[in-house]
C-alpha cells in the first residue's frame, strides 16, 4: 500500500505546469521505417549509448518518486527491445504500490500477438497503435518494411487479452485523405477510439517533404462534420489532444494539432530518450543528459533527482513548429525514433 502520510514531491516547470506524465523510449530500433519518422536506411545508435533496462528502471522510478503518475513506453518500437517484458514487470510494482496510476505503451502493433497477454499481466490496460491506412499497398509504402496482416493480428490479440486499443492515425495529404470515413467506421465497429495527428517537421527532412505531407486537422474535422455529428468534450489529459464524441457511432475521436492549434498551455509531460537524454519539449532542442548523472552516481539518487528538477525548471513554454506561409519553421533534425514517439 502507498504511504499517504507524506506529501509526494511535485515537478513544476517555469509556467507552474505540474509534470505528471513521462514517456520513456526504450530503443531507437524499429521493424518499420515509416516515412514521417525514419530514414529508409537508418543508422541506429551504438548499443553502448543506450540505457540498460536496469538504468531505465532507476530513471523512471526516480520520476515516479517525484510525482509522475503516468508512464508510457515508446520507441522506436518498444516491443523489439530484448527483455522488454522484464522492464514492464519491474514497472508494475509502481502500479501495485499506488504510486503509478497508468502504465501503457505506443506500438506499431507488429509484436502484440507475442506480448499482449504478458502486457496485461503487467497491468497494461490500454495501448496506442499507430496505423495510418487500412489499404495494404499504402501501408507498405508508408511503413516501407511493415506487414499489414501482422499488425491487424496484433490488434486482435490485444483486444482478446482485454487491452483497450486506440488507433493513432497521422493525417497525410494525398495519402490517406480518401480513407477518413473508412477508418472512423472500422474503429467504431471494433470499439476503438481514434486520434488524428498532424505530421510534424522532424527527422529526415532532406528526403521527405513535410509540407507536402501536411494535412491540416482543421480541414479534416470539417470533412468529418459533413458526415457525422461531433460534440466537443471538455476532458483534458494535460496533453496535446482535443476530443470530440461522434454521436452516430458513440466513439471518441482526438485531434493532435501541433501546427493548426498550439497545444502547449497545459502540457504535463516530458520525454526520456533511450540514451538517457531528457527532452523537455518535443518541438524544442532543449535537453538534459541524465545518463551521465545516473552513471556517475550509481549508489546515490540524490544528484539524479536534483538533475531532474533542474531540467524541468528549463522546460520551454511551447514548441516552435510552424508551416505558415508555405514554409517549414521550427524543424527538428532528430528522428522521432530517437526522441520517443
Amino acid at each position: 500500500m502507498s504511504d499517504t502520510s507524506r506529501p509526494i514531491p511535485r515537478l513544476l516547470d517555469p509556467c507552474l505546469r505540474q509534470i505528471t506524465y513521462l514517456r520513456v523510449s526504450v530503443t531507437d530500433r524499429c521493424d518499420f521505417r515509416c516515412v514521417y519518422c525514419m530514414s529508409e536506411n537508418m543508422t541506429f545508435l551504438p548499443k553502448k549509448e543506450l540505457l540498460t533496462l536496469e538504468e531505465l528502471d532507476r530513471l523512471a522510478s526516480a520520476f515516479i518518486g517525484q510525482g509522475v503518475t503516468k508512464l508510457r513506453i515508446t520507441g522506436g518500437e518498444p516491443l523489439v527491445r530484448r527483455g522488454i517484458m522484464n522492464y514492464f514487470a519491474a514497472m508494475a510494482r509502481h502500479l501495485e504500490s499506488g504510486a503509478l496510476k497508468e502504465l501503457t505503451l505506443t506500438t506499431n502493433g507488429s509484436q502484440l500477438r507475442q506480448f499482449a497477454n504478458h502486457l496485461y499481466d503487467c497491468g497494461v490496460r490500454r495501448v496506442n497503435v499507430s496505423l495510418d491506412t487500412l489499404n495494404e499497398a499504402k501501408f507498405k509504402r508508408i511503413t516501407r518494411w511493415g506487414r499489414f496482416d501482422q499488425v491487424i493480428d496484433g490488434i486482435d490479440a490485444a483486444q482478446d487479452a482485454g487491452i483497450r486499443v486506440k488507433i493513432n492515425m497521422v493525417a497525410l495529404k494525398g495519402t490517406n485523405e480518401d480513407e477518413l470515413e473508412t477508418m472512423v467506421r472500422w474503429c467504431a465497429d471494433r470499439g476503438m477510439d481514434l486520434t488524428f495527428i498532424e505530421v510534424m517537421p522532424m527527422g529526415d527532412l532532406g528526403n521527405e517533404d513535410r509540407l507536402d505531407q501536411y494535412w491540416s486537422l482543421r480541414n479534416l474535422r470539417l470533412r468529418l462534420n459533413e458526415i457525422w455529428t461531433l460534440t466537443d468534450l471538455c476532458e483534458s489529459t494535460g496533453g496535446p489532444a482535443r476530443y470530440a464524441r461522434i454521436s452516430e457511432t458513440g466513439q471518441k475521436v482526438g485531434f493532435i494539432t501541433p501546427l493548426t492549434h498550439n497545444f502547449c498551455a497545459g502540457c504535463n509531460r516530458v520525454r526520456l530518450a533511450c540514451t538517457g537524454r531528457l527532452y523537455q519539449c518535443l518541438g524544442q532542442k532543449e535537453e538534459a543528459d541524465l545518463r551521465r548523472v545516473l552513471r556517475e552516481n550509481p549508489q546515490d539518487d540524490g544528484p539524479l533527482i536534483a538533475a531532474i528538477h533542474a531540467a524541468i525548471a528549463r522546460k520551454p513554454k511551447g514548441h516552435g513548429f510552424d508551416y505558415a506561409h508555405q514554409t517549414v519553421s521550427g524543424e527538428i533534425s532528430r528522428h522521432m525514433s530517437h526522441t520517443g514517439g
